[in-house]
């Protein structure tokens, strides 16, 4: 570090209560607009400084790593997924990588589940009717959905955050099944009282919900291929509250303009903030803007975390939350 005070550049706007306390212990430039950053911008910043603090909208690809300044040795990634950032270049270049895992587990369990009872109960196509003034009162054939209780949800990724949405959907009566890179343990499985299945084709083509909570990596790039979506049943649902490149988004357009899936609820997506204007027309998908983990309590959280990594890596110490080539 070039001074007692390490240079922090902060990419996007945070909770003000972490943007006080970073201005107090670092010497730190914040986006007080919060325009996301250019490459340019990007390219300087990872020029100047000694920390640089991204998140999600920020591609640290090769290309621009390699520009990094002598001075810059972390990146204190503001957000637990790191497939925003090249992290083998991070480290031939010396820097390293840390993120925030483990504080948003809950909220994104929430909005999955929140997901799953506004899409398959058809809750944004009632307040539409509502808005709209088009509702004429009850009629017993009108806005069916469909029950949750007694449903077989698929969860594909077993970690934190899908065994949260586990223990939630259990309190709902769903049939818990998983599959996973590895399986969980037993005690885990017989807790949420979860099946699990080592073959994915399979688990997709029996479940009524299917729920994507898997990591975005190079594996798990269109994980959901157009070939897995068409085996998953024609009154089944997928929600996605993980990365939109896990899913083949066209392929599943197109499952849904032909009938070939009841409904998608749908929280990230494969270009976002592009969002596929075929989806905005459809009455049974239900889109939300990356919101899944947007909580006050969650956030601070997360800029905690980011000021750990910092203050760890500025002492001398390896920062608690690093992340390592390979192991994401």
């Amino acid at each position: 570090m070039t001074s007692s005070k390490p240079r922090v550049i902060v990419t996007r706007k945070l909770p003000a209560a972490i943007e006080t306390r970073m201005m107090e212990l670092f010497d730190t430039s914040l986006n007080v607009d919060d325009t996301p950053f250019s490459n340019e911008q990007l390219a300087q910043a990872l020029q100047e400084a000694d920390v640089l603090v991204p998140s999600l909208s920020d591609v640290l690809d090769a290309s621009l790593l390699v520009q990094a300044g002598d001075n810059l040795k972390l990146i204190a990634n503001f957000g637990t997924g790191t497939d925003h950032i090249d992290i083998k270049a991070a480290q031939a270049q010396g820097i390293t990588v840390t993120n925030t895992p483990g504080v948003l587990t809950e909220d994104t369990a929430d909005m999955t589940v929140a997901l799953i009872l506004a899409t398959v109960r058809r809750m944004p196509e009632g307040m539409g009717m509502i808005q709209s003034g088009t509702w004429q009162g009850w009629s017993p054939a009108g806005m069916m959905g469909h029950r949750v209780s007694g449903k077989r949800l698929g969860i594909v990724g077993m970690g934190r955050i899908g065994q949260a949405v586990a223990r939630r959907a259990r309190a709902f009566g769903l049939s818990i099944h998983y599959h996973n890179r590895q399986r969980v343990r037993e005690v885990t499985e017989q807790e949420l009282e979860a099946t699990y299945w080592e073959s994915l084709d399979q688990m997709l083509a029996r479940m009524d919900i299917v729920s994507v909570n898997c990591p975005h990596t190079p594996a798990t790039y269109h994980l959901l291929s157009a070939r897995r979506l068409r085996l998953m049943k024609p009154d089944s649902y997928l929600i996605n509250t993980a990365r939109g490149e896990i899913v083949d988004e066209q392929a599943l357009v197109s499952m849904l303009e032909d009938g070939k899936l009841a409904g998608a609820g749908l929280d990230v997506f494969e270009k976002e903030p592009a969002i596929n204007p075929k989806m905005l027309a459809m009455e049974n998908v239900v889109l939300l803007p990356h919101m899944g983990s947007a909580t006050l309590e969650g956030r601070v959280e997360m800029g905690e975390k980011v000021i750990i990594n910092i203050r760890t890596h500025a002492d001398g110490h390896t920062p608690p939350d690093r992340v390592l080539e390979g192991l994401i």
